[in-house]
């Protein structure tokens, strides 16, 4: 027995230094682990890759974490060493267009609630990216079912209630799930925002506090502008030195850019007014969708409409100042703003050619969060059929979000997100059976 345990405990050894060598070798090689388990290839009876019409019998292959292949089984060679994994349906991975995961969790008690910061109705220096938890379950849970990016951040409830962003939902870090730091600032307008015995109250004091809160933020890049004239011409004047000595001998930094401390929220405004970065405005009443259009002429700013539960309503005036829309989950409860919400209005939007992409959007429930899978199928019953309601969900949603250069279609060269499904991803018995992010699959386990 003694002879036995220690013949067992030296091929241990010899095994742990055998696995060690080799990755050594990797590491010379220029290979890391991550490259090595990023090679996959997944049949498929019908792949619908949002770049054409879908493949039937077809084959995708990801290397190193990216699509290097897709088409017909017997046009598409799958190289050695590649995991294969098969699925009845193979779509790019899902694109939730608006969200709040990860700032919102699943339990619904104080401590996964990050979604809205209620101590001032202007807060657009909130950066979502502080807020985001990348271990919250409800990310697990969304990713399960096929979504695999989102467009997440602080939700609507405040007249400037923070920033958001995008994110692939994988990695341990928030650093390692970031697609874009900050995508656009939120905003609402309409009853969603008013305070009982507060400011706003009114629609007419929402729009005269954004509006006064733009033009300061206007004031304020004009006032850092001056000063950064004021200090490069003031260094051009030096002839010896860049700095002045105080009577310690120490340097002082006493150009006119010190002068004018930072401020973050109009940092934040101004980039909305340099066009860097969207005006996210939850609005569903048509009154309030028009103010939202009014504004953006006003200041010449970019907007996207969140919501938008009466757009239907102002297609022309929304085709004609080319925003797109980020339409509310079609099963979102119709009540309040939203009472004249219709599940075809996905279906007339697009048809009046403006670009939707459909969310799960937030409410005041648990989890607070739905699943885009299923409010897409909705939409696919009233108008919008199989494939328009994917493009919602998968590449018109990664245009409107400009991420459509990594994600939203299976194209060679675009990152290996996949969903693989038991059947037609819109029928109620079909079962998520794969999800895979950069060529790693994240969850195989039936959903």
């Amino acid at each position: 027995m003694r002879r036995t345990r220690r013949s067992d405990e030296a091929k241990t050894r010899r095994s742990g230094s055998t696995g060690f060598f080799i990755l050594i070798l990797m590491l010379v090689a220029g290979l890391n682990v991550d490259d090595i388990q990023a090679q996959i290839a997944v049949r498929g009876e019908v792949i619908y890759t949002m770049a054409g019409d879908p493949i039937e019998d077809g084959v995708v292959v990801i290397t190193d974490g990216r699509i290097a292949a897709v088409g017909p089984s017997d046009a598409v060679a799958i190289p050695d060493g590649h995991r294969v994994m098969e699925a009845a349906v193979i779509t790019p991975g899902l694109i939730d267009a608006r969200s709040t995961v990860g700032l919102t969790g699943i339990y619904n008690i104080p401590h996964d609630q990050d979604h809205i910061e209620r101590s001032s109705p202007m807060q657009p220096e909130l950066r979502a990216i502080d807020a985001y938890n990348v271990r919250e379950k409800l990310v697990e849970y969304t990713r399960s079912y096929g979504i695999t990016t989102v467009h997440t951040g602080h939700a609507p409830g405040e007249l400037i209630s923070g920033q958001t962003m995008v994110v692939k939902l994988r990695g341990n870090t928030v650093e390692e799930a970031l697609l874009q730091e900050a995508a656009a600032i939120a905003a609402t307008f309409g009853p969603g925002a008013h305070r009982s015995g507060s400011s706003p109250g009114t629609r007419g004091k929402t729009m005269a506090m954004i509006r006064q809160e733009l033009i300061r933020a206007q004031e304020y890049q004009r006032g850092r502008a001056e000063a950064d004239e004021d200090a490069d011409a003031e260094e051009e004047g030096r002839a010896e030195d860049d700095a002045a000595i105080d009577e310690h001998g120490e340097d002082v930094d006493a150009s006119p850019r010190s002068r004018g401390g930072r401020n973050l929220r109009m940092e934040a405004l101004g980039r909305v007014l340099d066009g860097e970065l969207p005006l996210l405005i939850t609005a569903h009443r048509a009154q309030d969708i028009a103010s939202a259009l009014r504004l953006a002429r006003e200041f010449d700013i970019r907007i996207w409409l969140d919501g938008a539960a009466e757009a239907y309503l102002l297609t022309e005036e929304i085709k004609a100042a080319q925003v797109p829309v980020l339409l509310h989950a079609p099963m979102v409860r119709a009540v309040g703003e939203r009472q004249n919400l219709s599940f075809e209005t996905a279906a007339r939007l697009r048809d009046a050619g403006i670009p939707v992409a459909i969310q799960s959007g937030y409410e005041g429930y648990v989890p607070k969060v739905r699943i885009v899978l299923f409010e897409a199928a909705i939409a696919a019953a009233h108008g919008l059929g199989i494939s328009g309601a994917l493009e919602t969900i998968t590449i018109e949603a990664a245009r409107i979000l400009g991420i459509d250069d990594r994600v939203g279609s299976i194209e060679v060269g675009k990152d290996g997100d996949l969903a693989l499904y038991s059947g037609d991803p819109f029928e109620y018995t079909t079962h998520c059976v794969g999800v895979i992010i950069d060529g790693e699959v994240v969850s195989d386990e039936p959903r």
